[in-house]
């Protein structure tokens, strides 16, 4: 038996999965996380004819369309990773299946067919989660922990920059370059990450929030970076940096904690892999030691995967995954779009 048949049979009652959209995020980090997690792939639901050929050596059924995937009852959960516009659609029926559902962010392309979505899943009942993979990195649940201890005092601001290189010609189909389908530009992409983070490491969300973009570098008609600042209830002030114009050898994703007795640093530890490294500095003398991160190397998406699959048992915590925290992330894209002068998270 092949490592992967083992990762898909060797779990007594393990989560079927169904997967609408197998692009990169779906194939190269959200599948091997659901069957590191001892899920079961059951189904792919993809137009694209060489998506569903890689599925099909995965053991899983393979669709064009999403109708027969929703129809199959080993298809216990459904994990959505299509372009932002066809979120609604999918989690919609989805919904009406009954299948619980994990998409990926942002919820949609607008805070209308957020809006919408969440009706729909309030009235169907279904359980939904929106797939935040960074509050799932085991080095930022480290972090989370020393906040909770106390390592650097009180907390009085975050600083993340989280940027990459993302230019016309980066995919066949860059649909993250048309506002039409994403929504927006690097903000919507890489902010809600940042945003969602802030709630995790707190406790608490980001309340307040003012942005400005920009359109600089890279040829397309949307924003390819973005300023924001923000600041949570308790007097937290939160700075995000998100980028599609940043060179990929620059030190371009960095996480900073700043407390009253010290910081807490945080080097490649955003995005889709595990490791990185994070320092405590101390506020006094300024030495730097490492901090522990258990589980150091495993995966942010199989630490999702899992979660998720808990969180329906009923044995994670109730607001292990939230529609109504969700819905507030997708306000403050909204509202940062608002403050910057851009109308295109309408």
């Amino acid at each position: 038996m092949t490592m992967l048949d083992a990762a898909q049979h060797a779990t007594t009652g393990a989560l079927g999965w169904g997967v609408i959209g197998f692009g990169w995020v779906a194939r190269d980090y959200a599948v091997p996380g659901l069957l590191g997690a001892g899920g079961r792939l059951v189904a792919v639901a993809d137009p694209d004819a060489g998506a569903r050929r890689h599925a099909r050596t995965l053991g899983a059924e393979a669709h064009a369309d999403a109708d027969r995937l929703l129809a199959d009852p080993a298809v216990q959960a459904v994990y959505v990773a299509t372009p932002n516009h066809l979120h609604r659609a999918a989690v919609e029926r989805a919904a009406a299946a009954g299948k619980p559902v994990l998409c990926e962010k942002p919820m949609a392309a607008s805070l209308a067919e957020a809006e919408a979505m969440a009706a729909t899943i309030r009235a169907t009942g279904i359980r939904y989660g929106t797939a935040f993979d960074q509050r799932h990195h085991p080095a930022h649940a480290a972090i989370r922990a020393a906040i909770a201890a106390g390592a650097i005092g009180r907390v009085t601001a975050i600083r993340i920059a989280y940027a990459c290189w993302v230019d016309a010609g980066w995919a066949s189909d860059n649909w993250r370059a048309d506002a039409s389908r994403a929504g927006g530009g690097a903000l919507i992409d890489l902010a809600p990450h940042g945003l969602d983070l802030v709630d995790y490491l707190l406790g608490e969300p980001v309340e307040e929030i003012a942005a400005l973009t920009q359109q600089r570098v890279q040829r397309y008609a949307v924003d390819d970076g973005a300023m924001l600042v923000g600041r949570t209830a308790s007097g937290v002030l939160v700075q995000l940096h998100v980028a599609y114009n940043c060179p990929e050898g620059l030190p371009r994703r960095q996480l900073e904690v700043l407390g009253t007795t010290g910081q807490l640093l945080a080097e490649r530890t955003m995005g889709q892999a595990p490791g990185g490294k994070v320092w405590c500095i101390d506020g006094r003398l300024g030495l730097r030691t490492p901090l522990p991160v258990p589980e150091a190397e495993a995966s942010p998406f199989l630490r999702q995967m899992d979660a998720f699959a808990r969180w329906l048992r009923g044995e994670a915590q109730p607001d292990a995954f939230s529609l109504a925290r969700d819905l507030h992330t997708m306000r403050l894209v909204e509202r940062a779009y608002a403050a910057a002068g851009e109308r295109r998270c309408r």
